[in-house]
């Protein structure tokens, strides 16, 4: 069995590398909503790239986050990486 692919950076997923994302946030209406299964570096930055707010609003589609201008420029970086790259979430974290 091969490992499940990243939606956002299309790369596998390791076991113990991923984590479930709500397209919807939890606290925005989207419990039991429709989730994907990402990398956890690839969910690190969409969360510090856009708030609960932002996510519910605009970006509750992969097409929607891969066209943000920061998780573009985060995906081209980590394509680049192999499947199992852990790093801290580079950039400045959004002001809440």
């Amino acid at each position: 069995m091969s490992d499940p692919v990243c939606p956002l950076c299309e790369r596998p997923i390791p076991p113990g590398s991923g984590s479930l994302h709500h397209l919807i946030p939890k606290l925005k209406g989207g419990k039991g909503g429709p989730t994907v299964f990402l990398h956890d570096i690839c969910h690190r930055e969409i969360h510090a790239a856009l708030s609960e707010a932002e996510l519910a609003r605009s970006f509750d589609s992969i097409a929607a986050l891969r066209a943000h201008p920061r998780l573009a420029k985060f995906t081209t970086w980590v394509r680049k990486r192999p499947p199992g790259f852990r790093s801290k979430v580079p950039g400045k974290r959004r002001m809440r």
